[in-house]
Protein backbone atom coordinates (compact mmCIF):
# COMPACT_ATOMS: atom_id res chain seq x y z
CA UNK A 1 0.00 0.00 0.00
CA UNK A 2 1.40 3.42 -1.01
CA UNK A 3 -0.01 6.39 0.91
CA UNK A 4 -3.71 5.68 1.25
CA UNK A 5 -3.90 3.74 -2.02
CA UNK A 6 -4.33 -0.03 -1.80
CA UNK A 7 -2.32 -1.39 -4.72
CA UNK A 8 -4.23 -4.41 -6.00
CA UNK A 9 -1.63 -5.21 -8.62
CA UNK A 10 1.16 -5.48 -6.05
CA UNK A 11 -1.03 -7.51 -3.70
CA UNK A 12 -2.04 -9.85 -6.54
CA UNK A 13 1.63 -10.36 -7.38
CA UNK A 14 2.27 -11.54 -3.80
CA UNK A 15 -0.57 -14.06 -3.97
CA UNK A 16 0.51 -15.27 -7.39
CA UNK A 17 4.06 -15.85 -6.12
CA UNK A 18 2.67 -17.96 -3.28
CA UNK A 19 0.45 -19.92 -5.67
CA UNK A 20 3.42 -20.56 -7.96
CA UNK A 21 5.41 -21.98 -5.04
CA UNK A 22 2.56 -24.25 -4.02
CA UNK A 23 1.99 -25.40 -7.61
CA UNK A 24 5.69 -26.22 -7.92
CA UNK A 25 5.53 -28.22 -4.69
CA UNK A 26 2.63 -30.24 -6.10
CA UNK A 27 4.53 -30.99 -9.28
CA UNK A 28 7.54 -32.10 -7.22
CA UNK A 29 5.22 -34.60 -5.53
CA UNK A 30 4.14 -35.90 -8.93
CA UNK A 31 0.82 -34.06 -9.14
CA UNK A 32 0.19 -31.57 -11.95
CA UNK A 33 -2.22 -28.92 -10.58
CA UNK A 34 -5.06 -28.59 -13.08
CA UNK A 35 -8.42 -26.88 -13.31
CA UNK A 36 -10.97 -26.80 -16.09
CA UNK A 37 -13.43 -24.28 -17.51
CA UNK A 38 -16.66 -25.49 -19.09
CA UNK A 39 -17.66 -23.05 -21.83
CA UNK A 40 -21.01 -23.43 -23.57
CA UNK A 41 -21.54 -21.52 -26.80
CA UNK A 42 -19.32 -19.26 -28.87
CA UNK A 43 -19.61 -15.89 -27.15
CA UNK A 44 -16.39 -14.01 -28.07
CA UNK A 45 -16.14 -12.24 -24.70
CA UNK A 46 -16.47 -15.53 -22.84
CA UNK A 47 -13.90 -17.15 -25.13
CA UNK A 48 -11.48 -14.29 -24.54
CA UNK A 49 -11.97 -14.60 -20.79
CA UNK A 50 -11.32 -18.34 -20.91
CA UNK A 51 -8.09 -17.77 -22.84
CA UNK A 52 -7.11 -15.19 -20.24
CA UNK A 53 -7.65 -17.80 -17.53
CA UNK A 54 -5.28 -20.08 -19.39
CA UNK A 55 -2.58 -17.41 -19.54
CA UNK A 56 -2.91 -16.56 -15.86
CA UNK A 57 -2.94 -20.21 -14.79
CA UNK A 58 0.07 -21.18 -16.88
CA UNK A 59 2.01 -18.18 -15.54
CA UNK A 60 1.92 -19.76 -12.05
CA UNK A 61 2.42 -23.35 -13.15
CA UNK A 62 -1.22 -24.49 -13.16
CA UNK A 63 -2.63 -26.35 -16.15
CA UNK A 64 -5.93 -25.06 -17.50
CA UNK A 65 -8.30 -27.01 -19.71
CA UNK A 66 -11.17 -25.48 -21.69
CA UNK A 67 -14.06 -27.87 -22.28
CA UNK A 68 -16.11 -26.35 -25.12
CA UNK A 69 -19.72 -27.28 -25.82
CA UNK A 70 -21.83 -25.97 -28.72
CA UNK A 71 -24.35 -23.15 -28.41
CA UNK A 72 -27.23 -25.63 -28.63
CA UNK A 73 -25.85 -28.01 -26.01
CA UNK A 74 -28.58 -29.76 -24.06
CA UNK A 75 -28.86 -30.00 -20.30
CA UNK A 76 -27.93 -33.68 -20.61
CA UNK A 77 -24.75 -32.83 -22.51
CA UNK A 78 -23.76 -30.00 -20.17
CA UNK A 79 -24.37 -32.01 -17.02
CA UNK A 80 -22.48 -34.95 -18.51
CA UNK A 81 -19.45 -32.75 -19.17
CA UNK A 82 -19.47 -31.53 -15.57
CA UNK A 83 -19.95 -35.07 -14.25
CA UNK A 84 -16.98 -36.28 -16.30
CA UNK A 85 -14.78 -33.55 -14.83
CA UNK A 86 -16.05 -34.31 -11.32
CA UNK A 87 -14.94 -37.91 -11.79
CA UNK A 88 -11.58 -37.03 -13.37
CA UNK A 89 -8.95 -37.32 -10.63
CA UNK A 90 -6.48 -35.31 -12.71
CA UNK A 91 -8.70 -32.22 -12.51
CA UNK A 92 -8.59 -30.46 -9.17
CA UNK A 93 -10.96 -27.59 -9.94
CA UNK A 94 -13.88 -26.74 -12.22
CA UNK A 95 -15.69 -23.56 -13.14
CA UNK A 96 -18.60 -22.89 -15.45
CA UNK A 97 -18.19 -19.90 -17.76
CA UNK A 98 -21.20 -17.64 -17.32
CA UNK A 99 -23.61 -16.73 -18.75
CA UNK A 100 -24.79 -19.92 -20.39
CA UNK A 101 -27.10 -19.88 -23.44
CA UNK A 102 -30.85 -20.08 -22.88
CA UNK A 103 -32.68 -22.21 -21.97
CA UNK A 104 -29.89 -23.70 -19.82
CA UNK A 105 -29.93 -22.79 -16.13
CA UNK A 106 -26.45 -21.62 -15.13
CA UNK A 107 -27.19 -21.76 -11.41
CA UNK A 108 -28.41 -25.36 -11.62
CA UNK A 109 -25.33 -26.35 -13.61
CA UNK A 110 -23.01 -24.66 -11.12
CA UNK A 111 -24.57 -26.69 -8.31
CA UNK A 112 -23.59 -29.88 -10.18
CA UNK A 113 -19.89 -29.07 -9.71
CA UNK A 114 -18.33 -31.09 -6.91
CA UNK A 115 -17.95 -28.83 -3.84
CA UNK A 116 -14.32 -29.91 -3.55
CA UNK A 117 -13.68 -28.67 -7.11
CA UNK A 118 -15.81 -25.52 -6.95
CA UNK A 119 -12.97 -23.03 -7.48
CA UNK A 120 -15.34 -20.07 -7.83
CA UNK A 121 -16.91 -20.86 -4.46
CA UNK A 122 -20.42 -20.42 -5.85
CA UNK A 123 -21.89 -23.78 -4.87
CA UNK A 124 -24.38 -24.08 -2.03
CA UNK A 125 -22.07 -26.28 0.05
CA UNK A 126 -19.13 -23.88 0.01
CA UNK A 127 -21.38 -20.91 0.73
CA UNK A 128 -22.99 -22.89 3.54
CA UNK A 129 -19.61 -23.78 5.03
CA UNK A 130 -18.63 -20.11 4.88
CA UNK A 131 -21.84 -19.21 6.71
CA UNK A 132 -20.94 -21.68 9.44
CA UNK A 133 -17.40 -20.34 9.75
CA UNK A 134 -15.88 -23.53 8.35
CA UNK A 135 -13.09 -23.92 5.82
CA UNK A 136 -14.48 -23.29 2.37
CA UNK A 137 -13.57 -22.25 -1.15
CA UNK A 138 -14.63 -18.60 -0.91
CA UNK A 139 -16.14 -16.66 -3.86
CA UNK A 140 -13.18 -15.03 -5.55
CA UNK A 141 -14.27 -11.39 -5.61
CA UNK A 142 -15.37 -11.42 -1.97
CA UNK A 143 -12.08 -13.04 -0.99
CA UNK A 144 -10.19 -10.42 -3.02
CA UNK A 145 -12.00 -7.52 -1.36
CA UNK A 146 -11.27 -9.01 2.06
CA UNK A 147 -7.61 -9.47 1.13
CA UNK A 148 -7.42 -5.79 0.11
CA UNK A 149 -8.83 -4.85 3.50
CA UNK A 150 -6.32 -7.06 5.31
CA UNK A 151 -3.50 -5.45 3.32
CA UNK A 152 -4.13 -2.21 5.23
CA UNK A 153 -3.08 -3.91 8.47
CA UNK A 154 -6.27 -2.85 10.25
CA UNK A 155 -7.41 -4.91 13.23
CA UNK A 156 -10.84 -5.91 11.98
CA UNK A 157 -12.05 -7.25 15.32
CA UNK A 158 -14.76 -4.99 16.69
CA UNK A 159 -14.77 -2.41 13.87
CA UNK A 160 -18.00 -1.05 12.43
CA UNK A 161 -18.11 -2.42 8.90
CA UNK A 162 -20.75 -1.59 6.32
CA UNK A 163 -21.27 -3.67 3.19
CA UNK A 164 -23.24 -2.04 0.37
CA UNK A 165 -24.42 -4.92 -1.78
CA UNK A 166 -26.10 -8.27 -1.20
CA UNK A 167 -25.24 -10.49 -4.14
CA UNK A 168 -24.67 -14.17 -3.44
CA UNK A 169 -21.11 -14.13 -4.76
CA UNK A 170 -19.88 -10.77 -3.43
CA UNK A 171 -21.97 -8.82 -0.92
CA UNK A 172 -23.22 -11.68 1.24
CA UNK A 173 -19.94 -13.64 1.45
CA UNK A 174 -18.07 -10.37 2.10
CA UNK A 175 -20.29 -9.76 5.12
CA UNK A 176 -19.66 -13.33 6.30
CA UNK A 177 -15.89 -12.88 6.04
CA UNK A 178 -16.13 -9.70 8.10
CA UNK A 179 -18.29 -11.44 10.71
CA UNK A 180 -15.78 -14.27 10.84
CA UNK A 181 -13.10 -11.68 11.65
CA UNK A 182 -15.31 -10.33 14.48
CA UNK A 183 -16.37 -7.08 12.83
CA UNK A 184 -19.77 -5.60 13.60
CA UNK A 185 -21.47 -5.70 10.23
CA UNK A 186 -24.30 -3.70 8.70
CA UNK A 187 -25.48 -4.90 5.30
CA UNK A 188 -27.05 -2.32 2.99
CA UNK A 189 -28.15 -2.32 -0.62
CA UNK A 190 -29.64 -0.07 -3.31
CA UNK A 191 -33.05 -0.10 -1.61
CA UNK A 192 -31.73 0.88 1.82
CA UNK A 193 -33.45 4.04 3.04
CA UNK A 194 -31.09 6.92 3.88
CA UNK A 195 -28.03 4.96 2.80
CA UNK A 196 -25.61 7.66 3.90
CA UNK A 197 -26.86 7.47 7.49
CA UNK A 198 -25.56 3.90 7.61
CA UNK A 199 -22.36 4.34 5.60
CA UNK A 200 -21.19 7.40 7.52
CA UNK A 201 -20.95 5.23 10.64
CA UNK A 202 -18.55 2.84 8.92
CA UNK A 203 -14.91 2.49 9.85
CA UNK A 204 -14.68 0.00 6.98
CA UNK A 205 -16.89 0.48 3.93
CA UNK A 206 -17.10 -2.34 1.37
CA UNK A 207 -19.03 -1.33 -1.75
CA UNK A 208 -20.38 -3.90 -4.20
CA UNK A 209 -23.73 -2.45 -5.24
CA UNK A 210 -23.17 -2.62 -9.00
CA UNK A 211 -24.06 1.06 -9.48
CA UNK A 212 -21.47 3.37 -11.01
CA UNK A 213 -20.43 6.36 -8.88
CA UNK A 214 -22.98 5.55 -6.17
CA UNK A 215 -20.83 6.49 -3.18
CA UNK A 216 -19.47 10.00 -2.66
CA UNK A 217 -18.24 12.18 0.18
CA UNK A 218 -21.77 12.44 1.55
CA UNK A 219 -21.58 8.72 2.34
CA UNK A 220 -18.09 8.53 3.86
CA UNK A 221 -16.65 9.82 7.12
CA UNK A 222 -13.01 10.96 7.19
CA UNK A 223 -10.61 8.15 8.05
CA UNK A 224 -12.73 5.34 6.64
CA UNK A 225 -11.18 2.40 4.79
CA UNK A 226 -13.04 2.08 1.48
CA UNK A 227 -12.98 -1.07 -0.65
CA UNK A 228 -14.62 -0.57 -4.05
CA UNK A 229 -15.62 -3.76 -5.85
CA UNK A 230 -17.55 -2.12 -8.68
CA UNK A 231 -16.26 -2.01 -12.26
CA UNK A 232 -18.18 -0.10 -14.93
CA UNK A 233 -17.35 0.96 -18.46
CA UNK A 234 -19.04 4.30 -19.06
CA UNK A 235 -18.78 7.08 -21.69
CA UNK A 236 -15.92 9.47 -20.97
CA UNK A 237 -17.51 12.92 -21.03
CA UNK A 238 -14.11 14.54 -20.56
CA UNK A 239 -12.62 13.07 -23.72
CA UNK A 240 -12.72 14.74 -27.12
CA UNK A 241 -12.65 11.35 -28.88
CA UNK A 242 -15.99 10.05 -30.11
CA UNK A 243 -17.04 6.83 -28.43
CA UNK A 244 -14.40 7.11 -25.72
CA UNK A 245 -15.01 5.18 -22.49
CA UNK A 246 -13.50 5.05 -19.03
CA UNK A 247 -13.56 2.52 -16.19
CA UNK A 248 -15.07 3.61 -12.88
CA UNK A 249 -16.19 1.92 -9.70
CA UNK A 250 -19.17 2.19 -7.37
CA UNK A 251 -17.24 4.89 -5.48
CA UNK A 252 -16.49 8.38 -6.79
CA UNK A 253 -12.77 7.91 -6.32
CA UNK A 254 -11.64 11.50 -6.85
CA UNK A 255 -14.10 12.70 -4.21
CA UNK A 256 -13.55 10.01 -1.60
CA UNK A 257 -9.81 9.31 -1.85
CA UNK A 258 -8.74 12.58 -0.15
CA UNK A 259 -10.72 11.77 3.01
CA UNK A 260 -10.30 7.98 3.13
CA UNK A 261 -7.73 6.33 5.37
CA UNK A 262 -7.21 3.79 2.60
CA UNK A 263 -9.00 3.09 -0.67
CA UNK A 264 -8.87 0.72 -3.64
CA UNK A 265 -8.65 2.33 -7.10
CA UNK A 266 -10.69 1.19 -10.09
CA UNK A 267 -9.08 -0.24 -12.10
CA UNK A 268 -6.08 -1.68 -10.29
CA UNK A 269 -7.67 -2.50 -6.95
CA UNK A 270 -9.89 -5.50 -6.25
CA UNK A 271 -9.88 -6.71 -9.89
CA UNK A 272 -6.31 -8.04 -10.12
CA UNK A 273 -6.65 -9.69 -6.72
CA UNK A 274 -9.82 -11.47 -7.85
CA UNK A 275 -7.85 -13.27 -10.56
CA UNK A 276 -5.22 -14.22 -7.98
CA UNK A 277 -7.96 -15.60 -5.68
CA UNK A 278 -9.20 -17.87 -8.47
CA UNK A 279 -5.69 -19.25 -8.85
CA UNK A 280 -5.40 -19.59 -5.07
CA UNK A 281 -8.66 -21.55 -4.92
CA UNK A 282 -7.48 -23.72 -7.81
CA UNK A 283 -4.19 -24.69 -6.16
CA UNK A 284 -5.97 -25.20 -2.82
CA UNK A 285 -8.49 -27.56 -4.43
CA UNK A 286 -5.67 -29.47 -6.12
CA UNK A 287 -3.80 -29.81 -2.83
CA UNK A 288 -6.86 -31.14 -1.05
CA UNK A 289 -7.55 -33.60 -3.89
CA UNK A 290 -4.18 -35.27 -3.37
CA UNK A 291 -4.23 -35.01 0.41
CA UNK A 292 -1.37 -32.55 0.76
CA UNK A 293 -0.98 -28.90 1.59
CA UNK A 294 2.12 -26.94 0.66
CA UNK A 295 3.62 -24.74 3.36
Amino acid sequence: MTGNLIDGKALAAEFRASVAQRAAALRQRGHAPTFATVMIGDDPVAASYARSQTRHAESVGIEHRIVSLPQDATLVAASAAIAQLNADSSVGGILLQMPVPAPLDGFALQQMISPAKDVEGVGARNLGLLTMGREALVPCTAAAAFACLNATGVNISGVNAVVVGRSVIVGKPMALLLLGAHATVTQCHTRTRDLSAHTRRAEVLMVAAGVADLIGTEHVSPGTIVIDVGTHRIPDAGSTETGSFKIVGDVRFDEVAPIAKAITPVPGGVGPVTVAMLLLNAVTACERAVGTRAT
